[in-house]
């Protein structure tokens, strides 16, 4: 019988049960977007999240995001992309050393996040300020969900495991799929798991529905 197949994100597929990993408050702090050359974005939530703004305030300022996912919906926002990482955080430092020291960069960012490239690249010398557009918070969905193991779990993101982990365990009987490297390392010590061959949900399930 093929197990059942949990996905913990924002985002739902038809192929899993579906459980909701964080409920997001949108902030509108204060930002002068003309100060700056260019956006740097991480996820999707920031792009909802400037809905809050007028958009001809920033509509016209290219944007480093994190992947092409996050590039192909700040696109369809109506906004200009100006290069596209590999899904993860970290390796944004290589795009931003494409470009002078003199240039000003505004990240738009989670109250938490899981990389410091921000920190290494302004050691370095680079103009980073950082706004906070969102707050992620444990879901009741996630807190609330009862896994019936052996299932296979996909966790995509540092916070769907640790909201998950709260009221809940993994098994040795468990199949773990995670999205990223990053995600990986809040797994528990000795957790055997599987990684996307991309960064996305997608590729997540297509990984799940391989296994018996």
């Amino acid at each position: 019988m093929p197990k059942k197949i949990y996905l913990f994100a924002t985002s739902k597929s038809e192929h899993a049960i579906n459980v909701k990993s964080l409920d997001v408050r949108y902030l509108k702090p204060d930002i002068d977007f003309f100060k700056y050359d260019y956006l740097i974005i991480t996820s999707k939530q920031t792009i909802k999240a400037l809905n809050q703004y007028d958009k001809k305030d920033f509509i016209n300022i290219p944007a480093l995001c994190v992947s092409p996912k996050t590039a192909d919906a700040y696109i369809k926002f109506g906004a200009k992309v100006l290069a596209v990482g590999d899904g993860y955080g970290d390796n944004l430092i290589k795009n931003i050393n494409e470009f002078s020291k003199d240039t000003k960069w505004l990240y738009l960012r989670a109250e938490v996040i899981a990389s410091d490239f921000v920190k290494k690249c302004k050691e370095e010398g680079y103009q980073i300020d950082e706004k906070i557009l969102y707050v992620s918070e444990c879901s009741q969905e996630i807190m609330d969900v009862r896994v019936d193991s052996p299932s296979v779990l996909i966790f995509t993101s540092p916070s769907s495991i640790e909201c998950f982990l709260k009221n809940n365990s993994i098994t040795s009987e468990d199949k773990v799929i995670v999205i990223g490297t990053t995600t990986a390392n809040f797994l528990p010590d000795a957790t055997e798991y599987i990684m996307s061959q991309n960064t996305s949900i997608q590729s997540c399930i297509e990984l799940a529905l391989q296994i018996k």
